[in-house]
């Protein structure tokens, strides 16, 4: 990440015993249980993608924010979003929010912040960016498929 951010850092405090919350040995092994790659969503975007005759990387260390799928070949990347972490729909949920609110907030709020500045990053260095709401992928993947592969297409085209 670049260094001179514009925005300050939101700062995510830690769980605590006195709060009335796990332990971090606790929490870890709780949150280890979610799953952060190789969701449904995931796995069957990829699937779509790859049977469309396209070849790409997942996870991909070599770039900032580890994109769920990249396509070195076409400067692309995909991000597949889960609502609850990445704060779709923010400023309705939120007051929602009951329980530790302190946490949460400021964790889903930074994960906001982060997933903008990889965004900026990427495209500074001159790949395109493309997010998916995970619903978006479970309830109209043709949509989101064709979205991708059209714009695949044209940067194909564009260097011949």
């Amino acid at each position: 990440m670049p260094k001179d951010y514009k925005e300050e850092r939101i700062k995510v405090p830690r769980f605590n015993e006195e709060s009335g919350f796990f332990t971090t040995p606790q929490r870890s092994k709780i949150m280890g249980k979610i799953r952060g790659r190789n969701t449904k969503p995931e796995l069957t975007f990829r699937k779509a993608l790859y049977a469309a005759g396209y070849r790409y990387r997942i996870d991909y260390k070599k770039l900032i924010g580890k994109p769920d799928i990249a396509l070195p070949k076409y400067k692309t990347v995909i991000f597949i979003d889960g609502e609850y972490w990445h704060g779709k729909n923010w400023e309705e949920r939120k007051p929602k929010i009951k329980t530790n609110r302190e946490f949460w907030i400021a964790k889903i709020e930074r994960n906001i912040q982060r997933d903008k500045e990889v965004n900026t990053e990427l495209t500074r260095l001159g790949y395109t960016v493309i997010r998916f709401w995970e619903t978006e992928i479970k309830k109209n993947l043709s949509k989101c498929l064709e979205k991708t592969t059209t714009h695949l297409n044209s940067v194909y085209m564009s260097t011949k």
